[in-house]
């Protein structure tokens, strides 16, 4: 990869001040020392980071385009995010706004292995906005969240994932956990004629998630749910990669601690490593996502880019039921609403909340 890297930062300093930011922020992110000590003429010309262009974007705040030796970030994720916003990363008024990378790195990342097509055939519906609900809260054993399941499947739920909450804890070991709501949810499709999908949360060391991988294999489920920026972008892009025939589901825990730009690190870096879905915070929820980040998140997981396929956008976050009919008239219909704790509030009357639901998604059409 002879190609450079075309990374844009978002920098707060002083008009007079800007170009020389610039500049050092092209120091940090390739040579990393003093130019003085660069004396061969070819790290020079090849590996220093070089400013491209510097436009303001707001008082004493500007977009600083740099452009990077592919050669020092090969197709590695932790490599590559080291090389975009390693050292930067730890100065507090940059943010890693966006990228470009030369055609070679999306074939080499490889992806999304089933995208919004792939979740759509394996659920036979293949026009109408999808749903999703989340198993919580955190303290219920294996058998409660199976109930849990089986009810909201008998809604219509597309998707049901586990809580991020949840994990391998001793009140529901994932051995445990897995084989009891895949058995509720077989159940539940059997009994109403449609697939429910479940995505447990795989989640720990590497040999920990390889061993969970096992059990979801062994259980024929078809879909598992990561954190990509807990469990390390590496380990994320390798057990997505190894996670042959499963729909893999980024969940976006500890995202906002980078001062990485949604858009970029949910919409179109998770898509690159292999998420096939990417939830995200939609705005006026429990999060403060205002509604542009929200679509362009949208937009970057969706957009046709290079050969990757698109991945499926799955606002979440604090949303309702009475605020479907704005939701699809902001994403669109290819889009997962996820709907979690305003669902179990119903109590006993779950599956009719969860149907109500699933019905008010299909009236917007099919």
């Amino acid at each position: 990869m002879n190609e450079r890297i075309v990374v844009t930062y978002q920098v707060a300093a002083a008009p007079a001040e800007i170009a020389a930011r610039a500049e050092a922020l092209a120091i940090e992110q390739s040579v990393e020392c003093p130019l003085a000590a660069v004396t061969e003429q070819r790290i020079r010309d090849e590996i220093l980071g070089r400013v491209e262009a510097i436009e303001p974007i707001g008082e004493a705040r500007f977009a600083v385009r740099i452009s990077l030796a592919s050669a020092t970030a090969p197709a590695e994720p932790g490599q590559l995010i080291n090389m975009l916003f390693g050292n930067s990363s730890i100065l507090p008024d940059v943010t890693l706004a966006d990228v470009e990378l030369p055609p070679g790195y999306p074939a080499a990342f490889g992806g999304p292995k089933f995208g919004i097509g792939g979740i759509r055939a394996r659920l036979g519906v293949p026009r109408r906005a999808l749903t999703a609900s989340a198993l919580k809260p955190q303290g219920l054993p294996p058998e409660a969240l199976a109930s849990l399941a089986h009810r909201l499947a008998l809604g219509g739920i597309d998707l049901i994932k586990d809580d991020h909450g949840i994990a391998d804890q001793a009140f529901s070991p994932f051995a445990a956990r897995v084989p009891a709501v895949a058995a509720a949810l077989r159940q539940a499709s059997d009994s109403r004629g449609a697939t429910t999908l479940y995505a447990p949360h795989v989640s720990g060391s590497l040999d920990d998630m390889r061993r969970q991988l096992d059990i979801v294999r062994r259980e024929e489920l078809p879909a598992v749910m990561l954190m990509p920026m807990v469990v390390g972008l590496a380990n994320f892009h390798l057990v997505a990669k190894e996670a042959a025939g499963l729909i893999v589901l980024a969940h976006p825990s500890l995202a906002g601690a980078q001062r990485i730009a949604p858009d970029l690190l949910l919409g179109k870096l998770f898509r690159l490593l292999g998420a096939d879905a990417t939830i995200f915070p939609h705005h006026g929820g429990r999060f403060a996502y205002a509604p542009g980040t929200c679509r362009a998140l949208a937009e970057a997981a969706r957009r046709d880019r290079h050969d990757l396929k698109p991945c499926l956008p799955v606002p979440a976050g604090g949303i309702a039921i009475d605020r479907i009919a704005a939701l699809l008239a902001f994403y669109g219909s290819d889009v997962m609403l996820l709907i979690g704790g305003s669902l179990l509030a119903a109590g006993e009357h779950l599956t009719e909340q969860a149907a109500r639901f699933t019905a008010e998604v299909a009236s917007h059409g099919q």
